[in-house]
């Protein structure tokens, strides 16, 4: 809708004007110092001039030639004054201003502006041009059920698909600006009548206080807006997977989506909401529950394997039965290094062999990974750096960490695999228990947004668990996780969908 903007008073930085057409040139070029992609476009009638004030690079010069230029030189008998331009423009998104420092944010952003000489207003149309890519398969997150498509780097675009997908009229975007210097449109989605007032303040407050000029996309935005930045462990979820923010949304909980970034951002994220796949839903309970705990347990694995290992054979061979303590002599027999130290070698090789497949095309990735791992593993056993049976151990720790959803998580189980393995190998059994027992206190004093980190789990709301430690029949989930503390905590009448499933 077109407005005026008269009565607003100008402060520094801030020039009306009612000038000559050079005289803004001059003022829009010193603003601006972008050489030959700053473009004047200047049109005369009966003594009359008007002036196109544009960046030819952020322009869409289809929309400003067929719904600017033209409706201006075809209605000739349209009086050149701001109102009498703007009745005749086809353009939505049309603002009058004569703020030089907003006609200056304006055009920066890909917005036209059009000026006719000695009038006090001009008009700020959006004729911008988006350099964007189409819809396509998730990459990071694979999928076997369920929609394949992700989000790209359109905000707009991230929004249709998520109005798309929830038609409710309580869903709600704001609008938020993120970077001092960058400026970096981002919108905080909720559901108005499920999401808790306290989540969507503590979203809004974090992203409105950050004093930074440069934010490179949501990863980094949830970096700075999470209570604690020192820990590993990711506070926030973000994903590419529009129906996993789908199902957060229903749940209440809160989520910022940023333009120029193909993640989305959501919140509060306890410790095992990292662990859930879409997938769950998709199939049928008992085997979602069966998927689910699998991947915990991997988790679990993954971070004690190896250092039980190191433990084993450095203090405690008495626990070890003696057959597979004659195998495990005979594969160390000419290993000349002590089992720590073998095995921080052994995983180390393969953190290089998973970052080179990462970095590499698809490929030549996939081919590294492969025949790199063979290879490798094959000349240290029989160069003698290592045992037959650590090459198993540290595959098995490996494949634990990778079967984690959330690859932040992922890579957060392989880092403090490090220094457990190095408490095992000086204290043994004690120092994993004591790794343990940092890491659980750790765990407890972490929050996300104020909640508990492991909830549901501590403070225990059981039925909460069916939502995120195990997987259980949909009809019995009635209720939305209190976690999250709903408004509306109702998803259905639990007694209907009982008795419907019983009729059926």
């Amino acid at each position: 809708m077109f407005k005026w903007l008269a009565g607003k008073k100008s402060t520094e930085g801030s020039k009306p004007h009612s000038l000559m057409i050079d005289e803004l040139k001059e003022q829009i070029k010193s603003q601006l110092n972008v050489g030959e992609d700053l473009t004047f476009r200047t049109i005369k009638r009966d003594g009359d001039k008007l002036v196109l004030s544009y960046m030819n690079s952020l322009i869409d010069t289809t929309t400003l030639d067929e719904f600017i230029i033209a409706p201006i030189q075809d209605n000739t008998h349209t009086e050149w004054t701001c109102e009498g331009i703007a009745q005749i423009l086809p353009i939505a998104n049309l603002s009058a201003q004569n703020q030089l420092d907003k006609v200056v944010e304006g055009i920066n952003v890909g917005k036209v502006y059009i000026y006719v000489e000695g009038q006090p207003y001009g008009i700020l149309g959006d004729v911008s041009k988006t350099v964007e890519r189409g819809v396509e398969k998730a990459e990071t997150e694979s999928l076997v059920y369920g929609p394949k498509i992700s989000f790209t780097e359109s905000l707009i675009g991230n929004m249709n698909i998520l109005r798309q997908n929830i038609k409710d009229i309580n869903l709600c975007m704001e609008d938020l600006t993120v970077g001092t210097r960058t400026k970096t449109k981002a919108k905080l989605v909720y559901i108005k009548d499920i999401a808790d007032e306290e989540n969507v303040n503590a979203f809004r407050e974090k992203i409105s206080q950050l004093e930074i000029d440069y934010v490179a996309g949501t990863t980094v935005l949830g970096q700075l807006i999470e209570n604690n930045s020192w820990t590993v462990f990711p506070q926030l979820v973000t994903t590419e997977l529009p129906d996993r923010v789908t199902i957060a949304l229903m749940h209440g909980k809160v989520v910022v989506l940023m333009d120029r970034s193909p993640d989305v951002l959501y919140g509060p994220s306890p410790f095992f909401t990292f662990f859930e796949s879409t997938e769950d839903i998709y199939m049928r309970w008992n085997m979602g529950l069966t998927l689910r705990l699998l991947r915990l347990f991997a988790a679990l694995l993954s971070v004690i394997l190896t250092p039980a290992y190191v433990a084993v054979l450095t203090y405690h061979y008495e626990v070890i039965p003696s057959p597979l303590l004659v195998s495990l002599g005979q594969s160390r027999a000419n290993v000349p290094f002590p089992p720590m130290f073998e095995a921080l070698l052994l995983e180390f090789f393969i953190e290089l062999l998973r970052e080179a497949g990462a970095r590499l095309p698809t490929k030549v990735g996939q081919t590294m990974g492969i025949v790199g791992g063979i290879v490798i593993g094959q000349a240290a056993v029989n160069a003698g750096f290592t045992s037959n049976i650590l090459i198993i151990i540290i595959a098995l720790s490996a494949l634990g960490s990778f079967t984690t959803p959330s690859y932040i998580m992922g890579t957060a189980i392989r880092i403090i695999r490090f220094p457990i393995i190095l408490l095992a190998g000086f204290w043994g059994g004690i120092g994993i228990m004591l790794a343990f027992c940092f890491l659980i206190i750790h765990l407890l004093k972490l929050d996300t947004l104020g909640g508990s980190y492991l909830s549901p789990v501590y403070p225990l709301r059981w039925k909460d668990l069916g939502y995120s430690f195990f997987r259980v029949p949909t009809q019995y989930l009635s209720k939305r996780p209190l976690t999250n503390h709903p408004i509306d905590a109702q998803r259905f009448t639990a007694q209907k969908a009982k008795k419907k499933d019983v009729d059926e």
